[in-house]
């Protein structure tokens, strides 16, 4: 039976979408170095992040947007990426585990694990590819609104980002739902 992984990354932020990654690894070609992304340097990510798109037996990266986000409410809106990335693989897994203690609707068996990201390296994969695409289009988004060091803080609540808000206001890219970016805005 096929096993996939599924993490998140970017719940907590006040921008950008919130990711989600799906992972059936090969058994046959294991990777040495999974372990939960946020244990991980940023090129040790990126670096596992290529091993694993290139050997796994299928990958998916999904999202739900900021609208997403704000329509539905942050927990809807993870278990919606989740659902899309889980989905979207190219084969359908048996069984799919996933880190935390909730889990989207699925067509199959699905288990949740508290710690999973950190024991399952299925599910490990799936972080480290959840969170180097989060990172890729915060980085793309700091182009796109200079101002906020959405590249450093990643659309986390750093005091540099705060005071970003304060001073400009929140862009696009910013969840409207969420208490700190929704002060800004009544500011404006």
């Amino acid at each position: 039976m096929l096993i996939a992984g599924v993490d998140e990354a970017g719940r907590g932020p006040l921008a950008g979408p919130v990711f989600a990654a799906a992972v059936i690894l090969d058994a046959a070609r294991p990777l040495p170095g999974l372990r939960d992304s946020k244990l991980l340097t940023a090129s040790a990510r990126e670096r596992l992040a290529v091993g694993i798109r290139g050997g796994a037996l299928a990958w998916c990266v999904a999202s739900a947007d900021v609208a997403e986000i704000d329509e539905l409410n942050i927990l809807q809106a993870t278990l919606l990426a989740m659902r899309r990335a889980v989905e979207g693989l190219a084969v359908a897994p048996g069984e799919v585990l996933v880190d935390g203690n909730r889990y989207p609707r699925l067509g199959c068996s699905v288990r949740a694990i508290v710690g999973g990201d950190r024991s399952v390296p299925a599910i490990s994969a799936a972080s480290i590819l959840a969170k180097t695409a989060r990172d890729a289009l915060l980085v793309e988004l700091d182009a796109l609104h200079p101002g906020y060091g959405f590249a450093r803080n990643k659309g986390y609540g750093t005091p540099e980002h705060l005071a970003a808000l304060g001073r400009l206001g929140p862009c696009t890219a910013h969840r409207r739902s969420f208490a700190p970016v929704r002060q800004a805005h009544l500011g404006f």
